[in-house]
């Protein structure tokens, strides 16, 4: 007789981390399942770990030999981490993709920003929607979040029904969209949950998140009390904010003018679908300066200090239209990403040193966050009544503190994992029944590479400690037919006893290559060896650092 197919779950991006989710739900036997992916997002690159790299995405390489078995992809919300990893990757997969109406008009709008992006095809499913995907129904459950849409997953399947919370949070007064839908959620628990696979962010904080209202609010009133002009920076895809924001100057009788391309898109997107009905219509950057200082408000991208955006430009005075002075005000209507604090403190510092009044989270309630503190992951709990938790979507302490809360709570099996973790949910007893291939790929230019790649590595080596390029011509008898060429590259020129270390550089090459012996000078690479291995040496000796060293040996 043959065994009843088993549903699993792999995490193949975003569990002991928060970002590059991707999940995948496989339905079927050891030998063979059909998977359904959620989510396909990027975590940013670090300048110190990883410079030059952009977008750090995960490795699709499973979904890849798996790629006749993946039956869609389903996107919970239109965030980065969790839609941004698309273009660069879907063409290895080919999948049909499935959002609702603004999640797929947010993605058609970035891939048409996109050079080259390549063209794909998004079905679009209603809020509260069914939809049958291979062996999959799958609901989309409204859920609030910080940008329009978001909603969790619910995997209707024969072995029982999982939920997918994506990010979430209950907030009974969003400024735009419907709150978490709690009946339906009741619904799912009466009906029996198999399995809640859920949004661990903010389980270290007690309470509840305060409401997106509470912030409008107090936008509100910072805004009438403010002296000058007024900027505004936050995520460019928190809708809700942006509307919020706009309510504000409106109140306060100013003009809003919209600065940096990623908020321009989002406006044009958020009007097209409706969540911007009824707001006044924004003003081009060219109309700033025309406007009396107390009549504008500059809403602006760049709130986690990104180089390039609007807000770090106004604050090293280079930006082309907009311009603060003295008396001015900047509200931070966000919070910072872990990794951010030094490129955003650079931005405040320089904000604050012009003598412009910097307003943030920490001293006025002007942000909130979009995922669920300590009690609402109980009120979760209690709705749904899941046999198996599963934290996701959060590092080490968050995935534990999700868990320790979850057996609190009486849920009769947690299990914590990491990504590559291949689960058994049900039938029968869940539990870790393997692993399957996880990992990084990291979009670096307009190329996307294994994390291995010797790119990187070899960049943080030279950033570290420089580099050294000789070059060195060599006669048949293995003579040398003119002195060698050395170039350093981001290294001192002098050691602390004044000494030039490219004539240190030079005197080691000298000195190796008179020591080998003939036979050796005619093998150019062992001699390319000794003289790089030398050179390093000697530049040590001086300096304390050991730099890249490439040695290129000519044969005339």
């Amino acid at each position: 007789m043959a065994r009843p197919d088993e549903l699993t779950f792999a995490p193949l991006g975003g569990v002991g981390e928060i970002g590059m989710n991707l999940s995948i739900y496989g339905l079927g036997n050891r030998h063979q399942r059909s998977w359904l992916a959620i989510d396909l997002g990027v975590s940013f690159g670090d300048e110190e770990h990883l410079p030059g790299i952009d977008l750090i995405m995960p490795d699709i390489s499973f979904l890849e030999k798996e790629r006749n078995n993946l039956v869609g992809l389903v996107l919970t919300h239109a965030h980065e981490d969790h839609f941004g990893a698309i273009i660069d990757l879907w063409p290895r997969l080919k999948c049909p993709i499935y959002a609702t109406k603004f999640s797929a008009a947010l993605f058609e709008a970035k891939c048409a920003a996109e050079r080259n992006a390549p063209k794909i095809p998004v079905t679009v499913i209603p809020s509260r929607g069914r939809v049958d995907v291979g062996p999959f129904n799958v609901e989309f459950i409204p859920v609030a979040h910080s940008i329009p849409e978001a909603h969790a997953i619910a995997i209707h399947t024969e072995v029982g029904t999982v939920l997918h919370t994506g990010d979430w949070k209950i907030d009974p007064t969003p400024v735009l969209g419907a709150p978490t839908d709690e009946k339906r959620l009741r619904e799912l628990g009466d009906a029996g949950l198999m399995a809640l696979i859920g949004d661990s962010t903010n389980a270290v904080r007690d309470g509840r998140s305060p409401s997106e209202a509470e912030v409008a609010k107090s936008i509100t009133e910072l805004v009438k009390g403010a002296k000058g002009r007024v900027a505004v920076t936050t995520f460019a895809s928190n809708v809700a904010r942006i509307r919020a924001v706009a309510d504000a100057a409106k109140a306060a009788d100013r003009e809003v003018v919209v600065v940096g391309r990623a908020m321009e898109r989002v406006v044009q997107v958020a009007r097209e679908t409706g969540y911007l009905d009824g707001v006044q219509n924004f003003r081009g950057m060219d109309l700033y300066g025309h406007f009396p200082a107390d009549k504008v408000l500059a809403l602006c991208t760049g709130s986690q200090g990104e180089p390039r955006a609007a807000l770090a430009r106004i604050a090293n005075d280079d930006h082309p239209q907009v311009t603060l002075n003295r008396g001015d005000s900047v509200i931070f209507s966000s919070r910072t990403i872990p990794g951010n604090e030094k490129a955003v403190g650079a931005i405040i510092n320089g904000l604050v040193e012009q003598g412009i009044k910097v307003i943030t989270d920490r001293d006025h309630l002007v942000h909130v966050s979009g995922h669920p503190r300590r009690d609402e992951l109980r009120d979760m709990i209690a709705w749904t009544r899941p046999q198996l938790l599963i934290p996701v979507h959060g590092e080490a302490l968050h995935l534990s503190e999700h868990a320790r809360l979850a057996r609190a709570c009486g849920v009769p099996k947690v299990i914590t994992c990491r990504n590559g973790a291949l689960i058994k949910l049900g039938p029968g007893e869940p539990g870790i029944i393997g692993e399957v291939p996880a990992g990084r790929l990291y979009k670096d230019g307009n190329i996307v590479e294994d994390a291995k790649s010797r790119a990187v590595s070899e960049r943080r080596k030279m950033a570290f400690a420089g580099c050294i390029f000789v070059a060195i011509a060599v006669g048949e008898k293995g003579e040398m037919v003119d002195e060698p060429e050395v170039d350093l590259v981001g290294i001192p020129e002098k050691t602390m006893a004044g000494e030039e270390i490219d004539d240190i550089v030079f005197d080691a090459v000298m000195s190796t290559f008179e020591g080998l012996p003939r036979a050796r000078r005619r093998d150019p690479d062992a001699m390319a060896e000794s003289i790089r291995r030398a050179v390093r040496a000697a530049v040590n000796e001086h300096w304390g650092k050991k730099p890249i060293c490439l040695v290129h040996v000519l044969q005339v």
